[in-house]
């Protein structure tokens, strides 16, 4: 399984990281949230409550009403994700139009808002340019005007400044925290990059092959990370005090996971009843929680 037993919660204007390595499970996490995982991909079980109804097994029609009207989704390659045949203006009012009914003066007037609340400078002369004339950072701008383009009550970011250099990834970063505090928007941050969780992040669910090894709030896991897959993932940030250690060998094929902890045979604390068990969350202390027999249960 791609994704096995995740569970999480996302407050009213609150930002959830989900961090993780490549091939961890959360973009295909993240698709299951608004039912875009392809064929041959299915959700077997499971709930998504969504402003207190449960959302997995509604209508096709009741769902397309959710994406990008209530739920948004923005990638980590903008490039591939505008069309470079079309205007900006046109595939931001097209995003504006999707679930509105607006006359066409009223859609340009609201993308043109739209380009200004993601802070394009001349939105009233980039309205008529096309993608080839936007920077990568302001391809993501436009990505995430695109998104916000019906209001959506959570903000679904995949990776989004993965690409860009590191002063256009903090002012993205800084624009989705602008955007939080004026419309009390909820996002789902998704990284492989610690560096921005401390940065952004209210809450953090760490994941390791589909599976979510720990979650709490931001200080706590950064501080205070308990389960070794955590405290691999933050060794491995440079530092100009510690020696620089990468966790050993890969994530397993998820076609054939190995019993137990899915996390033993990289882990250097792994027992006897990690490789034949698979542990519960177990609460440690203040909403702080960890999958791990280091700390007790079954």
């Amino acid at each position: 399984m791609a994704v096995d037993d995740v569970s999480f919660d996302l407050l009213k204007g609150e930002i959830m990281c989900i961090v993780g390595e490549s091939g961890s499970g959360k973009t295909v996490m993240a698709l299951s949230l608004l039912r875009l995982v392809e064929h041959p991909g299915r959700i077997i079980q499971g709930k998504i409550i969504f402003e207190g109804k449960e959302i997995l097994n509604i209508p096709l029609s009741e769902m397309q009403q959710i994406r990008g009207n209530r739920i948004a989704m923005i990638f980590q390659d903008p490039h591939s994700s505008l069309d470079p045949v079309f205007t900006i203006g046109d595939q931001i009012t097209e995003a504006v139009t999707a679930h509105k009914s607006l006359a066409k003066r009223e859609s340009k007037a609201r993308t043109l808002e739209l380009l200004r609340l993601v802070e394009i400078p001349e939105p009233e002369r980039r309205f008529n340019e096309y993608p080839h004339q936007f920077s990568g950072g302001m391809k993501q701008r436009v990505m995430i005007a695109m998104a916000l383009a019906c209001e959506p009550s959570i903000l679904i970011a995949d990776e989004p400044t993965t690409a860009l250099d590191l002063t256009i990834q903090g002012q993205i970063i800084d624009l989705l925290l602008e955007l939080r505090k004026k419309s009390d928007l909820s996002i789902i941050y998704i990284t492989h990059d610690l560096g921005v969780v401390s940065e952004l992040a209210d809450r953090i669910a760490v994941m390791y092959a589909g599976r979510i090894m720990e979650k709490g709030n931001m200080e706590d896991i950064l501080k205070n990370p308990l389960h070794p897959y955590t405290q691999g993932l933050i060794d491995c940030l440079p530092s100009e005090n510690k020696k620089l250690i990468s966790i050993a060998g890969s994530i397993p094929d998820l076609i054939d996971p190995p019993e137990g902890c899915i996390f033993h045979p990289r882990c250097i604390r792994a027992t006897d009843i990690c490789r034949m068990d698979r542990p519960e969350f177990l609460e440690m202390e203040n909403k702080h929680y960890v999958r791990c027999f280091i700390y007790g249960g079954r």
